[in-house]
């Protein structure tokens, strides 16, 4: 069984395809069910988020499991395989492991080294795990990932600085102030995202008020009672589309099925606005920024803003990229020597299970036998068959972390149908 990824990022396609694959986390749980009851998939995982919709597996035939990876990622998002397929990011065995560890470092963010995208894994395994799609295999690869994107944030300098679409979506909205005065926000979304928003604001004196609106007004007073700023207030979706008319800046946080900031509702009102939509679909009307006097920040402008000052982060991609690389070293070695116990195990058990058989067998004879007799003979034959095993097993334990180790531990399985 191999790990297979098949994914749709930033990388390799544009911002409208992305939003199109979006698929809510509320619906990832059907996603990976879908997923195990394909034939060639045991294991299953799924993310989808802004700049990303992945799919990681276990799968007994590669190019099989492909198919059934691409069926899905059509069914679940209702495109059209032949709009996306060309643009898939498809990886396979180590491939998976070195992929999954630079999305875990950070460095496959539009934001190199942001924290969020570890919550995020961290979250996608929990609810396979709850949904029983991740097994051993994939439990293994995410949290050793999980565990290289933490020794890359410690180890070098590539979390600091902007950090997060949290902290560059605050950013860009007070390059957007320039020398004036805040004035009131509305942050959309109090998950992780709108929280970092929030906390990244309230940073800030020249914002007067921050009005958080959220679907679960619940989680929205929460996030007010951990920063505990006598700035913050609670509001309703309902009522986002009225305070978005009087925000000076609207940040668009929250998973939303359709556009809650719409061409009409600002088309009523005067002054400077800023939208800045960090949704995904997009949380704000196409149109909004042919209004007079609003701007919009989406996610392709973020993208470009980092890009500019990646330069100064060069040295520390680097060090995380080394960083990875040993990691992914560990990690396969790992699971070789895994692997290779796992065999000899069960190289040793089928042997025990030949022998028991044949005694049974041999019952009736066997009890003709005195049992001093029947002893011996039966450390006789357990001898023989130990014998055979010996060389197998030293072999197997000796070569375990090294591709022949592999090559055996495969033949092995065949030869004795483990």
């Amino acid at each position: 069984m191999a790990l297979i990824s098949v994914g749709l990022t930033h990388e390799g396609a544009d911002l409208e395809l992305l939003e199109r694959m979006t698929v809510l986390e509320h619906d990832w749980a059907k996603v990976v069910r879908t997923l195990v009851s394909h034939r060639h998939i045991s294991e299953a995982l799924f993310i989808s988020t802004c700049l990303r919709t992945e799919v990681v597996a276990v799968a007994d035939r590669f190019h099989d499991a492909l198919e059934e990876i691409v069926t899905t990622l059509a069914l679940v998002s209702g495109v059209e395989r032949t709009a996306f397929e060309e643009h898939l990011s498809v990886h396979f065995d180590r491939g998976v492991a070195t992929y999954l560890f630079d999305v875990a470092a950070g460095l496959k963010s539009v934001v190199p080294g942001e924290h969020e995208v570890l919550g995020q894994l961290r979250r996608a395994l929990e609810l396979a795990v709850d949904e029983r799609t991740a097994g051993p295999q994939i439990q293994a690869l995410v949290n050793h990932a999980l565990s290289a994107g933490r020794r890359v944030r410690h180890e070098t300098t590539i979390a600091r600085g902007t950090t997060s679409f949290a902290h560059a979506a605050v950013e860009a909205a007070l390059d957007h102030l320039g020398e004036e005065a805040g004035g009131e926000v509305l942050v959309v979304g109090a998950g992780q995202l709108g929280t970092g928003v929030v906390k990244n604001l309230l940073v800030h004196e020249r914002f007067t008020r921050v009005v958080i609106a959220n679907r679960t007004l619940a989680r929205a007073e929460t996030l007010r009672g951990e920063v505990a700023d006598s700035r913050v207030e609670i509001v309703s979706l309902e009522e986002v589309e009225a305070r978005a008319a009087r925000a000076r800046i609207t940040l668009i946080c929250a998973e939303l099925a359709e556009p809650i900031v719409t061409v009409k509702g600002l088309s009523t009102t005067s002054g400077e606005r800023l939208i800045v939509d960090l949704a995904v679909p997009r949380g704000a009307e196409r149109g909004v920024e042919l209004l007079p006097g609003v701007g919009r920040v989406d996610l392709q402008t973020m993208r470009e803003r980092v890009d500019a000052v990646l330069d100064d982060r060069r040295a520390a991609l680097d060090d995380a990229r080394r960083i990875v690389s040993e990691e992914v070293d560990r990690y396969v070695d790992d699971q070789r020597a895994r692997g290779a116990s796992a065999v000899v195990s069960s190289l040793r058990g089928h042997f025990d299970d030949i022998v028991a058989a044949e005694m049974d067998r041999r019952t009736s004879e066997l009890d003709r036998l005195d049992g001093p007799t029947r002893e011996v003979v039966t450390s006789l034959v357990r001898g023989v068959v130990a014998k055979i095993a010996h060389r197998p097993t030293v072999v197997l334990k000796e070569s375990a972390g090294s591709d022949q180790g592999v090559r055996l531990a495969e033949a092995t399985r065949q030869l004795f149908d483990l």
